[in-house]
């Protein structure tokens, strides 16, 4: 070593540069540095060339500039190769150039040396330097060097991995800078650490410093002993475990098998690229930083994963864009529907208003009809003139408020609402959401969902709505909320306030046949393989199925059936196919229709309107799948005036037939009818159909007219259907569902219908085709009623008409009281 260092007395004045990343050499180390960069490259080879030495010093970097004021760590030369101006003069051994293109070169250091100025920079970097040789220390440094050593000792029975041979080595070292040296390079100090211990000319004070760092370790060291020793074993495990874990990632990284992101820095970037609102991100992160201490195998770790994975997949900020051009709209519902022009022109009006008013807020449109009419498919259709994506949400049977609301975190499998589920799956805040069956919501123990959906369908609330499992407020106003519903009367009144009802009647059997040739049969056809090429249907067999195989209001039951003839023929061509036949047109006929189809269902004289019947009375009927026609039955029995009612009928339909026989009996003089008959005679009222449940308030009429006609023992024409609810006064009163009931009547071969006054409008609204096939009679008493079955008893008209006008002015009279 005395000879190398006469040897650099010759040539230290001028040598190559080599900088450092990451490292700081000292005397007497002896390590590998790869070279990659073409300048160092050249610096090395420029030095074996010569006489094998080489300046080495380690790169200044941004972190360690905030430690500039120190005068160890001093960088005079400019960038690229600023460099600290304390480095080790070393030779190079030998060099070895490795697959990957890197060279492999083995140095050893020999004396520190400090920069005085840049000579060079291409085409490799040369410095000018002057030689720092250890001084000979003037202070008693023979305690130090034995504490220096000790700790040494201490620092390696905690578990800090040193080679076995430095130990022995340093047993025999006594000078003060070359121990400090020494250890100081094989305790895997930080660059600025390192600097400084290697700027620090004078041998005392470098060992000083290097004690310091000791000490500092064995604390740190001595400390974490403390804390396993005074914990208990749970802890020692966990600890181990998340030591062992980062031991374990650490290796992964080095070999490469790490992408340098773990999976909480990969949730973390998902945080914050998500574009969460305020709140949702802080409550993630501090999640985050929950699950960073965790054990991450522990069930605790498992649910705070889910719930940031829900989090990070909930659209908060994505979008579809909805561009609105009213010509598209319109040109879109028109090749989804046929007819419903009211029903299209509001919903032309409501996006014609989102056009003009993006922010608007509501109204919230439901439709309600029967089934098979189209509700679920108009907002499938809002969704694509849009521009926007549609999805649904079933409320058939829903219970559990935390259905809509969520769950909250602390239950076993919770789990977000369906509103917040449903936004995840489609992938945007702003589709069309269909409400499905609204009116079926239940109510149990678990709570109220209809009442849990004002919050939602609340256009003043559901900015903030509240979901107990991601527990942060989210916006639902950008979603575009729609309903639909069977029946009105099931939807609690709150909620029902929050919507616009928009009827979705039944069709007419023109309409049937128009849309079943313009969109069921080509829809069915391409279902089952085949083309209009190979299968027509003709008009005779659609009004076949139509009358025959179907008595619906909607079209599922009419598209099964022109699929099930479909099928047959596809199973036919098929046959053929493989006989090797040629394919030809079939043209489905009434004939054939009806062979594949089988027996007729319905028949036009299921209800016999050419037979006068005493007793039957004709009432129409709204129910979830339409319109009905009741035939209500009265038979007189001899006993004491006692009612009876069977049919399975509910409490309302119970209640109209004892108001019906009361105002028949406060009409028995009119209508000739002797009082004994009402105590002499049980009345006993009976609907068909007892199986089926039958209620509601549109069957007085009927119920009064069959008691008429009992009582008078005359019969009554079967070609009248008449509806309204009728009240001890006689007096009749308005009705729901007027399009159903008419399709009803017109199915049953019926074309004389008495309809409520009041209900002139409803009756107005219908397509002409409809009105055209019916007669209609406004009544608005029950003496009106009567007229129209008994047009014929000129007596009984003059006294009707007579009690007709008493009725009125005791309503008058009654009328002027009240107000005065």
């Amino acid at each position: 070593m005395h000879s190398m260092l006469q040897g650099i007395d010759k040539v230290a004045e001028s040598l190559p540069l080599l900088p450092l990343k990451d490292i700081v050499v000292f005397p007497q180390m002896i390590l590998p540095v790869f070279v990659a960069e073409d300048i160092c490259m050249k610096a090395v080879e420029a030095a074996c060339a010569k006489d094998r030495f080489i300046f080495l010093s380690a790169f200044r970097s941004e972190v360690n500039r905030e430690h500039d004021s120190y005068s160890e760590l001093r960088v005079s030369t400019p960038p690229p190769f600023d460099v600290y101006d304390v480095g080790t003069i070393a030779t190079v051994m030998r060099t070895r150039k490795l697959p990957d293109g890197r060279t492999k070169v083995l140095i050893q250091g020999v004396s520190k040396g400090l920069i005085l100025n840049l000579k060079q920079t291409e085409p490799f970097p040369i410095v000018n330097l002057r030689l720092l040789p250890d001084k000979e220390s003037t202070q008693e440094s023979e305690a130090l060097c034995r504490a220096v050593k000790e700790q040494l000792e201490k620092i390696v029975t905690f578990g800090r991995t040193i080679s076995p041979d430095l130990l022995m080595l340093l047993e025999d070292v006594t000078e003060v800078g070359k121990l400090a040296d020494l250890v100081a390079s094989n305790l895997g100090l930080k660059i600025v650490e390192a600097q400084k211990v290697l700027a620090t000319i004078e041998p005392f004070e470098r060992l000083r410093r290097v004690h310091t760092l000791l000490l500092r370790e064995l604390e740190s060291y001595t400390a974490n002993s403390k804390g396993f020793t005074q914990g208990r074993e749970d802890a020692i495990k966990n600890q181990r475990e998340q030591y062992l874990r980062e031991q374990l990632k650490a290796l992964k990284h080095e070999l490469g098998e790490l992408d340098g992101k773990d999976e909480i820095e990969d949730l973390r970037d998902k945080v914050l690229k998500a574009g969460m609102s305020v709140e949702g991100q802080a409550e993630c992160l501090k999640q985050l930083r929950r699950l960073e201490r965790m054990n991450q195998d522990s069930s605790e770790a498992t649910l705070t994963r889910t719930y940031l994975e829900w989090m990070v997949d909930i659209p908060w900020a994505k979008m579809s864009d909805s561009k609105i051009e009213m010509a598209h709209c319109k040109r879109i519902l028109d090749e989804d529907h046929y007819g419903l022009e009211k029903i299209k022109d509001r919903i032309l009006e409501y996006i014609a208003v989102k056009k003009l008013n993006p922010e608007l807020k509501g109204p919230i449109l439901c439709f309600v009809g029967p089934p098979g009419v189209g509700k679920t498919s108009l907002g499938r259709s809002i969704a694509r003139a849009l521009g926007r994506k549609f999805v649904r949400i079933s409320l058939g049977g829903v219970r559990d408020e935390a259905e809509i609301r969520g769950h909250r975190r602390t239950y076993v499998g919770a789990m977000p609402g369906r509103i917040i589920q449903t936004l995840k799956t489609v992938g945007t805040r702003n589709p069309i959401l269909m409400l499905d069956e609204i009116d079926k919501l239940g109510a149990d123990y678990k709570g109220d969902p209809a009442s849990a959906l004002l919050e939602v369908l609340d256009p003043e609330q559901n900015h903030t709505f509240s979901d107990h499992y991601i527990s942060v407020p989210f916006d639902l106003s950008q979603i575009i909320f729609l309903a639909n519903a069977n029946r009105l009367d099931t939807i609690p009144a709150a909620l029902r306030d929050r919507l616009e009802i928009i009827e979705v009647s039944g069709y007419s059997e023109e309409e049937k046949s128009e849309i079943t040739r313009q969109y069921i049969i080509p829809k069915v056809i391409v279902q089952n393989g085949l083309n209009s090429e190979l299968v027509q249907f003709q008009d005779t067999a659609v009004n076949l199925v139509i009358n025959a195989y179907t008595r619906e209001s909607g079209l599922r039951s009419l598209e099964k059936h022109i699929a099930t003839i479909t099928r047959k023929l596809a199973r036919y061509i098929a046959e053929n196919d493989e006989k090797g036949k040629e394919r030809k047109l079939v043209k489905v006929t009434a004939k054939i229709a009806k062979e594949l189809l089988g027996e007729e269902r319905y028949f036009s004289d299921d209800h016999d309107i050419f037979n006068k019947k005493i007793g039957v009375g004709v009432g129409l009927a709204y129910t979830q799948t339409g319109g009905e026609i009741l035939e209500l039955e009265v038979k007189l029995l001899n006993g004491t005036g006692k009612l009876t009612l069977t049919g399975q009928l509910g409490e309302v339909m119970k209640e109209s037939a004892q108001t019906a026989l009361s105002c028949v009996r406060s009409f028995a003089k009119e209508l000739e009818i002797e009082s004994s008959q009402f105590t002499n005679f049980d009345v006993h009222l009976h609907v068909p159909a007892g199986g089926i449940p039958k209620d509601g308030p549109s069957a007085g009429v009927a119920i009064a007219i069959a008691l008429i006609s009992a009582f008078k023992n005359k019969p009554i024409s079967q070609d009248i259907a008449v509806t309204g609810e009728i009240t001890l006064h006689g007096r009749i009163l308005p009705i729901g569902g007027v399009r159903e009931k008419i399709l009803a009547a017109l199915r049953a071969g019926i074309r004389k219908v008495c309809l409520p006054e009041k209900n002139k409008g409803s009756f107005a609204e219908l397509p002409l085709t409809i009105r055209r096939r019916v007669n209609v009679s406004f009544v608005s008493t029950l003496e009106d009623v009567i007229k129209e079955y008994f047009i014929n008893e000129e007596n009984l008209s003059q006294k009707l008409d007579e009690s007709k006008n008493t009725h009125e002015r005791n309503i008058s009279v009654e009328d002027n009281i009240s107000v005065a």
